[in-house]
């Protein structure tokens, strides 16, 4: 954890001095409460729990938490998640030998933190589902158009996915009714994926008593669907790491100014070095999809009919063929939390990132700093063929002038700045327990 994280709010300002003013005008405008969501506190203390319960996933072994862990930057630690069929949490996770995955999950698990503002329409690395006025329940996805009937907005409609993965939350189609269910692609109605997870919900009574008191449509079991589930814990995501009071805050609002390593990173960051232009305004991503020619490693993605380990970003989506290895720009908040990075997690180090990012024709791509328990030689097949990596970095739209180490010594030191110490640990924090009576995930303290 850096040093600064442990100091009160008011030494932190009291360390930080004046910014350029040339570069003050290029500021974003400060957080304030109209950009996010409002909350029902009532549905978030629900959200919590169903957040944290493994009765969401069809061999009850894994919770949304194995993946998004506040002790792990609202993620997992890992280059690529192990979901079902995976033991432990964080780095020592492991492939059960018990129950095998089918297949490691592709992309590197993304971070959470506001997702509840109004700004963030578009979700996943390659922006699959999107908010769209002019679709069926005003969201864009990949799924049938009656699959997005009910949620509240696209941070609630992304759970449709990790819920119907394999190797993510379903397991397989030998192993519970929930496996076999998408397998048969029963998703909506009576017997559906979504319809038998409402129904372990409903089953438990402590959950049942906590819909009926939250949503006032919900009077038995039978009202409790899956889009209800799935709304109160976007609620909890919106509630829990909404993240707007880091030190860059404070600077934002006028109260502290920056001094040293951190105000030369800034000074950096919105001027020479560009970053500002994709990582942009006060969440510092400007949602847009770039190639930038960040290394791939594990399973890729393909279709079922297709026998290859690419992973083609947001090609994947449009069929653009401008839209290449291009993936949605992170928000940059909080990033010193969110190692590794890039779409497949190739880089444990913010600082080594910050040296190959953007930058493929000088890239080489380095095993050591792949987080990946039980790594395979086939994790690897798209790095090793130079075709491939030719490819990828051919698409590249975004070439930066190289940074010297001194640079990103500043980079690195402004981008700790980002770190917001009430999203760290959020607001409603990690249950002693959840109703179904599960394991609540937790991280391995050595």
């Amino acid at each position: 954890m850096p040093a600064f994280l442990t100091l009160p709010l008011f030494v932190l300002a009291s360390l930080l001095t004046a910014v350029p003013m040339a570069r003050a005008q290029d500021l974003p405008d400060p957080v304030t409460d109209a950009d996010y969501l409002e909350i029902d506190l009532q549905a978030a203390r629900l959200g919590q729990l169903l957040f944290y319960d493994p009765i969401l996933s069809g061999n009850r072994n894994v919770a949304c938490a194995t993946c998004h862990h506040p002790s792990l930057g609202t993620a997992d630690g890992l280059s690529l998640s192990f979901g079902d069929g995976g033991v432990g949490l964080g780095a020592v996770r492991r492939a059960d030998p018990e129950n095998l995955p089918e297949q490691r999950v592709p992309r590197n698990a993304p971070a959470l933190f506001n997702l509840g503002a109004h700004d963030f329409t578009v979700m996943f690395h390659d922006g699959r589902l999107e908010a769209d006025p002019d679709q069926p329940g005003g969201i864009r996805t990949p799924l049938d158009a009656d699959m997005v009937a009910g949620f509240d907005n696209v941070l609630s409609a992304q759970t449709m996915f990790p819920v119907l993965s394999r190797d993510e939350m379903a397991g397989g189609h030998r192993e519970n009714e929930i496996g076999r269910a998408v397998r048969q692609g029963l998703i909506t109605g009576e017997g559906g994926a979504w319809s038998l997870i409402s129904e372990r919900v409903a089953g438990v009574p402590e959950y049942l008593g906590a819909f009926r008191a939250t949503y006032p449509h919900i009077q038995t079991g039978e009202d409790i669907a899956f889009t209800d589930i799935s709304n109160a814990i976007a609620t909890f995501m919106a509630h829990e790491w909404r993240s707007d009071t880091a030190p860059f805050d404070a600077v934002l609002r006028g109260e502290a100014v920056m001094k040293g390593r951190a105000a030369e990173g800034l000074d950096l960051f919105y001027g020479d070095a560009g970053c500002a232009s994709c990582h942009a305004g006060p969440f510092l991503t400007d949602h847009g999809f770039h190639a930038m020619g960040a290394p791939q490693i594990g399973p890729g993605k393909a279709a079922t009919f297709e026998d290859h380990q690419r992973d083609e970003g947001r090609f994947r989506v449009t069929g653009d063929p401008a839209d290449l290895y291009a993936f949605r720009t992170p928000s940059l908040r909080n990033v010193a939390l969110t190692a590794p990075y890039g779409h497949a997690g190739a880089h444990r180090s913010l600082s080594q990132f910050l040296a190959e990012h953007g930058q493929p024709d000088a890239l080489q791509f380095d095993r050591a700093q792949v987080l990946l328990p039980d790594p395979l030689d086939e994790d690897f097949a798209i790095m090793e063929d130079a075709a491939q990596w030719a490819a990828i970095a051919d698409a590249v739209t975004v070439r930066p002038d190289p940074l010297t180490d001194s640079q990103i010594a500043a980079l690195v030191a402004f981008l700790d700045t980002l770190t917001d110490p009430v999203a760290r640990s959020g607001r409603l924090g990690i249950p002693d327990s959840v109703p179904s009576g599960l394991p609540v995930p937790m991280v391995e303290v050595e």
